[in-house]
């Protein structure tokens, strides 16, 4: 009879082995939805913030973007009151009014892109011409037709230029 009874408790035993490790595997497997659970939370809390943080530094995109042709605008203008019989109290306003525009474009991250002498970006520069050049290698930018600009570091406007090819 005594062998009967270790039998049961053998089978008992090899049960409760068999329980305990099913246990486990489920403990496990909780274990690894939880981890990844935390990740996934981790990775959108992140995104969220980066998405934010985009959103706070682009909003005056648009706004910046109509601004630029008045700055333009003020620029021929001044050039053309340097140029012609234009009293002198009128090209230092024009020059006073660049200034402070300037500043305040300065102040909010936006930043003027003048590539001349440059190697030519397809990201930054938009080529309006080409023109042989002797003095600078090809694909280099010579001149600045109109200003590009960028607000914190994202291309507003890509500069219009004229690039250096080889000498025919």
């Amino acid at each position: 009879m005594e062998t009967t009874t270790d039998e049961g408790e053998g089978d008992a035993m090899e049960a409760l082995h068999q329980d305990l490790q099913e246990m486990k595997d489920k403990a496990q497997a909780h274990w690894d939805q939880f981890v990844r659970a935390q990740a996934e939370l981790d990775n959108l809390r992140k995104r969220a913030e980066r998405d934010l943080s985009n959103a706070h530094k682009y909003a005056l995109e648009r706004f910046a973007n109509e601004l630029l042709p008045v700055k333009d605008s003020l620029e021929l203008g001044l050039e053309a009151a340097r140029s012609a019989d234009a009293d002198a109290s009128t090209r230092e306003g024009i020059e006073l009014t660049l200034r402070m525009f300037g500043q305040v474009l300065t102040k909010f991250g936006i930043e003027e892109v003048n590539p001349v002498g440059e190697r030519f970006d397809p990201e930054r520069h938009q080529a309006m011409t080409m023109q042989p050049s002797d003095e600078q290698p090809p694909n280099t930018v010579l001149a600045v037709m109109q200003k590009g600009y960028v607000l914190n570091e994202r291309l507003l406007r890509p500069a219009m230029v004229v690039v250096a090819k080889a000498p025919d």
